[in-house]
């Protein structure tokens, strides 16, 4: 298969890509800096700015498929101008990269873009599948916005997935690599209350549902990247305290976390309990679907 991914050098991107060499498959790149890509990723890549103009054709024109996985990062403290940028990067960025796809002459069949659990908004505890309807805050708008281009694919006759993921067990970036410093010096705790649920997923199976996604047919539409049982944010505290062997019982106040991340304190003091309902139901089998494993293994 030969496939082209955007975003490869983020820790899931380049996850993948070294999964997609091991499968022996043929793997090209688009990055802002290919040289950096290439040295990083040892795999060919292309030029492209994802919000200067459309991705470039004779990179798209031959693949099998494509994995769309750049964005601005949306764990940094919110100013107007990064709210902008997280946007357009995705929104921009996505059109752009459809754009690509339109002028290629032997296009893709298959796109396969990243999402997020924001996409729902705040739900309390109720469980959310991917048949409920998106929420209305600013991370749900931008995520119905990256969705709604990625979807124009299919005008072209690609078949398109969003791969809407919940924050990654990964301690070299993300959520849980934030958490690790607090926690390791023992005075981490449960955020803002920590009844909030929390859809954790580890590395390997957010990479596992990306390869599931290339692999079958039966993938479509939106499909929930979060282990089955998520975690309010009290009971994953206790959990990474357990994997670290250090306690976990100093609460954050919603005051603290808004004072030093601003409006982006959302992300941590709202959740949503979603599950995997597509996966389940297409048989993905998820290799680390319990918390005290998957952070044992995610720190190891």
């Amino acid at each position: 298969m030969k496939v082209t991914v955007t975003g490869a050098t983020g820790h899931i991107g380049s996850t993948l890509v070294a999964r997609l060499r091991e499968r022996g498959y043929e793997v090209t790149v688009l990055s802002r800096d290919p040289a950096r890509a290439t040295e990083r990723l040892g795999v060919p890549a292309a030029a492209w700015d994802l919000e200067a103009g459309p991705a470039p054709a004779e990179a798209l024109s031959g693949r099998d498929a494509v994995v769309h996985l750049a964005g601005e990062d949306i764990g940094q403290r919110w100013s107007e101008e990064v709210k902008r940028e997280i946007r357009a990067s995705r929104e921009q960025g996505t059109r752009h990269l459809v754009d690509g796809l339109r002028a290629a002459e032997l296009r893709p069949t298959l796109l396969v873009s990243a999402s997020g659990s924001g996409y729902y908004g705040a739900r309390g505890d109720e469980p959310v599948d991917e048949g409920e309807p998106p929420g209305d805050d600013f991370v749900a708008r931008i995520c119905v916005a990256w969705e709604r281009e990625a979807q124009r694919a299919e005008e072209l006759g690609l078949r398109v997935i969003r791969v809407r993921t919940g924050p990654v067990l990964d301690k070299h970036s993300g959520a849980l690599a934030k958490m690790l410093p607090p926690f390791r010096l023992g005075v981490g705790g449960p955020v803002a209350g920590g009844d909030q649920y929390l859809p954790w997923i580890h590395l390997d199976d957010v990479v596992g549902l990306y390869l599931a996604a290339l692999d079958s047919q039966g993938f479509s539409g939106a499909v929930n990247a979060s282990a089955p049982e998520p975690a309010t944010n009290k009971t994953f505290s206790k959990a990474l305290g357990r994997a670290l062997h250090r306690p976990a019982f100093a609460p954050v106040p919603t005051l603290a976390l808004r004072i030093l991340y601003g409006e982006m304190a959302q992300i941590v003091t709202e959740g949503v309990r979603m599950v995997p309902g597509r996966a389940g139901e297409l048989g993905y089998a998820f290799a680390h679907p319990d918390l005290d494993e998957a952070l044992r293994s995610a720190l190891s």
